[in-house]
């Protein structure tokens, strides 16, 4: 008998504490639709939970202390809420979420802990974000903390920035923290406004994981984030959201090249993502399909945090008489593509995908079908 993931971290928080879990907290990992890299220039995303997801078992302790059991890495953690050091792995992503929750002047409580995720490691489905929502949920829960999903997603997004050293923006928190179930989320990522967007009928999500993997922190993700701020400050604005595109046209020649491609960018993801919501309400699957399209290309030419493994397996779904449209997703450099595929052929796409993206990189994909899960919620 094959164990969900649930009953998993549950058997071993009994084998390794030796008594049940008081309670199980489930965060989702996402995939975003579109809308890439415009979250942290205030702008518009359209990200989905997945069916992929972090897992943590919990008791509570009398002191102080973190005592967390890794299933996937195999090894224990153990720190002081009282005395928080920076070190590196997997726990500082605990950790960080537990120095934003003080920050706040949050009174925690230490617990027990078992984890285990199936969302794959820097792979741009937020396996980060996943983990940062769960610490969140079991220290609102333990610790009596009111949950508001756009203040825990702060949380998140804070631990990321100031703890583990990642300027990311606060999409992926909020699309872990705040899902619905069968929809995407249109988000303002100024306001955090927020709206469930229905899928579109009979089609379905396919998560194409290139096999190859870049570390955020490590990477031009910065340099990225620099060069927005820089072409914000020439518009004379907040952040690039605020441009419009016959104000780019009219001014760009003041910008360097680069910035310029930049700036371009993000200024057309966010009307592709305008565009993309109102594709969805009509049910438009083949202009969401073409929008998805024309970021993929913007992301390869104007933003180039494409690699020649995302370009080729994008180019295999999209060679599929099948697929409405494919495109990189997340921060880039490696990782995931999505493709929007007619829900009946599925299985058809992916067999011929693998075989074309295994021929012309030698790598071997890793596809999933994924579905539009809910948030991060205390599943027991």
């Amino acid at each position: 008998m094959i164990m969900n993931l649930s009953e998993q971290v549950s058997e071993s928080f009994v084998q390794h504490f030796g008594s049940k879990p008081l309670l199980i907290v489930r965060a989702p990992g996402r995939v975003n639709l579109i809308g890439e890299h415009t979250d942290y220039n205030d702008g518009f995303v359209l990200p989905m939970a997945i069916d992929r997801a972090i897992w943590i078992a919990v008791r509570q302790r009398a002191d102080r202390f973190v005592r967390v059991h890794s299933l996937d890495f195999g090894t224990d953690t153990i720190f002081s809420l009282d005395d928080l050091k920076k070190e590196q792995g997997w726990a500082e992503y605990l950790k960080g979420v537990a120095f934003i929750l003080q920050t706040d002047g949050h009174r925690l409580s230490g617990w027990d802990g078992v984890i285990i995720g199936d969302v794959p490691r820097a792979s741009g489905l937020s396996s980060s974000a996943a983990v940062e929502l769960a610490t969140a949920r079991v220290f609102a829960s333990i610790s009596n903390l009111e949950w508001d999903a756009a203040f825990m997603a702060r949380v998140g997004q804070r631990a990321e920035n100031e703890w583990v050293g990642v300027n990311c923006g606060i999409m992926d928190q909020m699309a872990s923290a705040a899902c619905k179930e069968g929809h995407a989320l249109f988000l303002d990522c100024r306001s955090l406004e927020k709206q469930h967007v229905p899928l579109p009928d009979h089609v379905a999500i396919v998560v194409m994981d290139t096999s190859t993997r870049r570390g955020l922190v490590d990477s031009a993700y910065n340099e990225r984030r620099s060069q927005c701020e820089e072409a914000a400050h020439f518009f004379g604005v907040r952040a690039l959201r605020d441009v419009s595109l016959d104000k780019f046209e009219e001014r760009k020649t003041g910008l360097s090249e680069i910035v310029m491609r930049r700036a371009r960018h993000i200024i057309t993801e966010n009307r592709r993502v305008l565009d993309a919501v109102q594709a969805m309400r009509a049910n438009d699957v083949v202009r969401l399909g073409n929008l998805l399209n024309a970021s993929h290309i913007s992301l390869r030419d104007d933003f180039e945090v494409t690699n020649e493994a995302l370009n080729q397996i994008v180019e295999a779904a999209q060679m599929q008489l099948s697929c409405y449209g494919a495109r990189m997703t997340g921060g880039g450099f490696g990782g995931c593509a999505i493709a929007l595929v007619n829900a009946g052929e599925t299985q058809a796409f992916v067999s011929e995908v693998e075989k074309i993206y295994r021929r012309k990189s030698g790598l071997e994909p890793q596809i999933y079908i994924c579905k539009a899960s809910a948030g991060t919620s205390v599943v027991s």
